[in-house]
């Protein structure tokens, strides 16, 4: 069993090699932070973000929460992206989602899990308003992922809504939001097709990607 001192030890070693690979590697690291991406992800330990795309420390500014939600009164969700947007000056973000989130698996199967059910609360609000898209033909497995789906869309489009982002359009500064899911079955990241760099883009791009969805080209396994 790994305990806390094992992770310190770990840390050393890590940094003991970052140094020998690249000695001015920290010196830079500190004194600034210039990501290009935003990775607005799930919490799920099985899903890290900078390795998985195989990107440094300092290259790419991350929140993550339980299902990967984007809802317009959640302050530290909106704090990150305004930052990120308005002050580090980011060209991309990446809403993430994942295939086998316990967090879509709970509020698919309605699995009693405590304060956390008043969050995933979103998901039910996704379920209802796709409810033609959950046919009795899907397996629940095959529903779970549908609803991971639904869920990158739905929070690539609250983005895509914050005025965070139209004012940045609106200002002319280069920004676009993408819609990806990571599958824990192969780890490998899967383009939704929905990827939005104007505020006019919107409706019609969501409407692509829904269809894309529902026909199963998006990446339904």
């Amino acid at each position: 069993m790994t305990r806390p001192a094992d992770l310190l030890a770990n840390n050393r070693q890590w940094a003991e090699g970052v140094k020998r690979r690249d000695p001015g590697f920290f010196d830079r690291l500190a004194r600034q932070q210039a990501p290009r991406y935003l990775w607005i992800g799930c919490s799920d330990s099985r899903v890290p973000a900078n390795e998985i795309v195989g990107l440094l420390p300092g290259e790419l500014f991350v929140h993550r929460n339980v299902a990967n939600i984007v809802v317009h009164s959640d302050l530290n969700c909106l704090s990150v992206l305004q930052y990120a947007v308005d002050v580090l000056r980011v060209e991309h973000v990446i809403v993430c989602g994942h295939y086998g989130c316990s967090g879509v698996e709970g509020a698919w199967r309605r699995t009693p899990l405590g304060l956390i059910d008043n969050w995933l609360r979103h998901l039910h609000d996704i379920i209802e308003r796709h409810q033609r898209l959950f046919t009795p033909a899907l397996t629940d497995a095959q529903a779970t992922d549908r609803l991971a789906e639904l869920n990158v869309l739905e929070q690539v489009a609250n983005v895509c809504r914050s005025t965070i982002a139209l004012d940045a359009w609106r200002r002319g500064q280069p920004l676009a939001v993408h819609g990806w899911i990571y599958g824990l079955h192969d780890g490998l990241l899967r383009d939704l097709g929905f990827s939005i760099t104007g505020e006019h883009a919107l409706l019609e791009e969501y409407r692509r990607a829904l269809a894309a969805v529902t026909d199963g080209a998006s990446g339904l396994r």
